[in-house]
């Protein structure tokens, strides 16, 4: 009888591709989503703020006390990293701890019931023998790891280290590989993506790396995840509005608007070159804007947060996130004066509903327009609906939106199809299906 293995990945993308390489180091275990019957259970833990942390201390606890008798029990990733003297002195629960730099060894650490850290951050390669989880037609590709700037509120240079950029070569040679494996939408993901290549010597990597993508045959669609307002030219925004392959997709996390606030916070661009970078894109056919904001960083003054308000209600976003301020050991921001937590929350909310309300507005303007979309199966909200996302929309973070009506077409699951957007009902897009879209998939 085969070992079973469970495994939870909590956090970004970054950590599911290092979820997906454990995986794949691992294919002699059956993979089960019962907790209690697995053998080896292993949490890929976020560090990255409170809640996070508080979460994956939450989950790892909860998976000891139902895991069954002389299971093995990992702890994984960047909390792990982070806090790896304090969590191994007061988490006698866990069988094995090891950070961000040894995924590839995960086999080798349950085997010996060893816990280890490396001193090198990981980045996986076209090598690592990943398993790609959740899609059969989407792929997240990881570019570099690290970062190189100095945000006062951020934690994690501190565990994940300066930017370390993967070859252009390697890059390339994973996209083919999985575009030769029916893949085709691929999400290129790093904390810092409009600096790749930088520590290469690469003056526009990111530019190659559309160049050469676009170059690939079977891919269908792609897009950049997060990228850097002092690292973002004018140019790359161009080459992403006009190129052939990559959607018109950008999602550069601003923080602020208020130049006082901005310049607290470490983010070595002002309120002027940011607001004139978004309107560029703005500026772009059929553009898609996403970003995230914080509330209540030290120094942000009740002024300083009107102006944000302000900003966000009127630019017109198509999606943007609010984070609280989480005041995190070593960052710059730690000794600051802080801003009371009851502010804090009431200023998250107050942007949070501006977030609802930005968001509606961008679901208005798609009604009665022709989109490419994909069919990824049943909805949860009824049987006689299916669930789409937009071709041009990140998955699992920009929604879904159903199909009421498929005009009598075959529909196969994980094909690009043509849709009406006829309404939206609340919060909710419905479309009907008007033609399938030839070629979209590589037929097994």
């Amino acid at each position: 009888m085969s070992k079973k293995l469970h495994l939870v990945s909590l956090g970004c993308t970054k950590n599911l591709v290092d979820s997906e390489v454990m995986l794949g180091r691992l294919k002699e275990y059956e993979i089960t989503d019962d907790n209690t019957d697995a053998d080896v259970i292993i949490v890929n833990t976020c560090g990255f703020i409170d809640a996070a942390k508080e979460e994956s201390i939450n989950t790892v606890l909860g998976l000891h006390d139902a895991r069954k008798k002389d299971s093995v029990l990992v702890m994984a990733g960047c909390l792990s990293e982070r806090y790896k003297e304090e969590l191994m002195r007061e988490l006698p629960e866990i069988d094995i701890f090891t950070g961000v730099g040894d995924y590839e060894k995960i086999d080798a650490l349950i085997a010996k019931k060893q816990s280890t850290f490396s001193p090198e951050v990981y980045l996986a390669t076209e090598e690592s023998g990943r398993v790609i989880t959740g899609s059969t037609y989407h792929a997240y590709i990881k570019i570099a790891e690290g970062c190189n700037q100095q945000c006062s509120f951020c934690a994690i240079p501190s565990f994940k280290g300066k930017l370390h950029s993967r070859s252009l070569e390697s890059i390339v040679k994973e996209v083919r590989m999985l575009a030769d494996e029916g893949f085709y939408d691929f999400s290129f993901i790093s904390q810092d993506s409009s600096s790749y290549g930088r520590d290469m010597g690469l003056k526009d990597g990111l530019r190659d790396l559309i160049k050469a993508v676009e170059a690939i045959e079977g891919v269908r669609s792609a897009r950049i995840l997060y990228l850097y307002p002092s690292t973002t030219s004018f140019e790359l925004i161009d080459d992403i509005a006009d190129s052939t392959v990559f959607q018109t997709y950008y999602d550069m996390p601003i923080q602020h608007i208020d130049d006082r606030v901005l310049k607290t916070m470490k983010r070595g661009f002002g309120e002027k070159q940011t607001i004139a970078l978004l309107e560029h894109m703005r500026s772009k056919p059929d553009a898609f804007l996403r970003t995230s904001v914080i509330a209540g960083h030290p120094g942000e003054s009740e002024e300083s947060f009107e102006k944000l308000c302000r900003f966000m209600e009127n630019f017109g976003f198509d999606r943007f996130n609010t984070f609280a301020y989480s005041n995190e050991e070593s960052t710059t921001a730690y000794e600051m004066e802080q801003i009371p937590q009851e502010i804090i929350e009431e200023r998250a909310v107050i942007l949070g509903e501006i977030a609802e309300a930005s968001t509606i507005g961008s679901l208005e303007k798609m009604v009665g327009k022709e989109i490419e979309l994909i069919i990824d199966g049943e909805s949860d909200e009824h049987e006689f609906l299916l669930s789409a996302r937009p071709l041009q929309w990140a998955v699992d973070i920009d929604g879904e939106i159903l199909i009421n009506d498929t005009n009598d077409l075959k529909v196969t699951y994980g094909k690009v199809y043509r849709a009406k957007v006829t309404e939206l009902v609340g919060s909710q897009l419905l479309a009907t299906l008007i033609s399938e879209e030839v070629g979209s998939r590589r037929e097994e």
